[in-house]
């Protein structure tokens, strides 16, 4: 019976088994707290693709391209005031924490412009990295606005839900660039 109880006190404490990563001193405790940081963190990220989406912009060659990715320039730079809102709406100032993973995919980006020649290829690694960014951004609103509702924020949810439908949107007309022309196109320079 011993090793039993002594078995439960180890599986109820995970920071005693091997392995698990012991949590920083500013570490979010609760489900509010772990959605601050999700909206500082894409709010970090959304001010950072406003940025980076014109240097993509500048470097595509396909009309559709061109136009998707403004379109998607001026749906940001809303994503941005649409954050604001929630963080106003749950009293907080609204304020950016480094987001790791949009810093990296960002950089892949540029990574890609560099090692494709200008033209249909481009324009394909362009729509492929965006895309990306475009996934994680959807991956990163829906789990924010599941946590809204289970918070009992209705009003920040239905925030974070247009926007969700927003960032769905810019990567189906991504994919309907891609495989309507610039994909083909890139198939036949080869």
């Amino acid at each position: 019976m011993k090793s039993t109880d002594s078995k439960k006190e180890t599986a109820s404490k995970p920071e005693a088994k091997k392995g698990v990563t012991k949590a920083k001193s500013d570490a979010a405790s609760g489900l509010t707290e772990l959605f601050e940081d999700g909206l500082k963190d894409i709010y970090w990220a959304e001010k950072a693709l406003t940025k980076a989406i014109p240097t993509m912009t500048k470097n595509a060659t396909s009309a559709d391209l061109i136009e998707a990715l403004n379109s998607h320039l001026t749906e940001t730079e809303e994503h941005v005031t649409r954050l604001e809102q929630v963080f106003k709406l749950i009293g907080q100032k609204a304020s950016a924490k480094k987001c790791d993973a949009m810093a990296g995919l960002i950089e892949e980006g540029k990574g890609i412009i560099e090692e494709t020649e200008v033209g249909v290829v481009r324009d394909a690694g362009i729509i492929a990295a965006t895309q990306k960014i475009e996934h994680y951004e959807i991956a990163t609103y829906g789990t924010l606005r599941q946590f809204a509702e289970t918070l009992g924020l209705t009003e920040a949810a239905g925030i974070l839900e247009l926007t969700l439908d927003e960032e769905k949107g810019a990567d189906k007309k991504l994919t309907e660039v891609a495989v309507n022309a610039v994909n083909l196109e890139a198939a036949e320079a080869d």
